[in-house]
C-alpha cells in the first residue's frame, strides 16, 4: 500500500498477498496500526497531497487526482479532518514561509501525469 499509494486499493489483492481473508486482515491490521487499511491509505494520500501543495504550481483538483482521490468533495472533506484546514488554506499558511513552487509539468511529467501520443498509459 505504500508504495501504491495513489492508486485505487483493492483490499481482497492486499489481503490475499498477506495470506489472511479480507475481514481478518483488516482486523490485524487495525489491531496493528490503529486504523483500517482504508483510513490508513487515506492519510497516506493527505500526507503526500501536503508535499505537493507546499512545493508544486498545480490545482487542488489536479493534486486530488494526482495522490489517488476521484471525488474533490472527498479529498477537501478528508483533508481537513486530517489537517484542521482546507487545501487552500493548507497552500497559503504553507507558501509564505516556503520556497517558490516547482512548475506543475514538472511535477506531472515526475509523477506520469502525460501521456505520450500513440502510447496507451499503463
Amino acid at each position: 500500500m505504500d508504495t501504491e499509494w495513489a492508486g485505487p486499493l483493492d483490499l481482497d489483492v492486499v489481503a490475499a498477498r498477506a495470506g489472511y481473508s479480507r475481514y481478518h486482515f483488516v482486523r490485524c491490521f487495525k489491531e496493528a496500526y490503529g486504523e483500517t487499511p482504508g483510513q490508513y491509505l487515506s492519510r497516506r494520500r493527505i500526507e503526500r497531497a501536503q508535499d505537493l501543495l507546499r512545493s508544486a504550481n498545480l490545482t487542488i483538483t489536479e493534486i486530488c487526482v494526482l495522490v489517488g482521490f476521484s471525488s474533490l468533495g472527498t479529498f477537501c472533506t478528508r483533508f481537513k479532518q486530517v489537517t484542521g484546514v482546507t487545501p487552500g488554506e493548507f497552500r497559503v499558511r504553507e507558501r509564505a514561509r516556503e520556497q517558490p513552487a516547482i512548475p506543475g509539468c514538472f511535477v506531472l511529467l515526475w509523477a506520469g501525469g502525460f501521456a505520450q501520443p500513440g502510447r496507451a498509459r499503463d
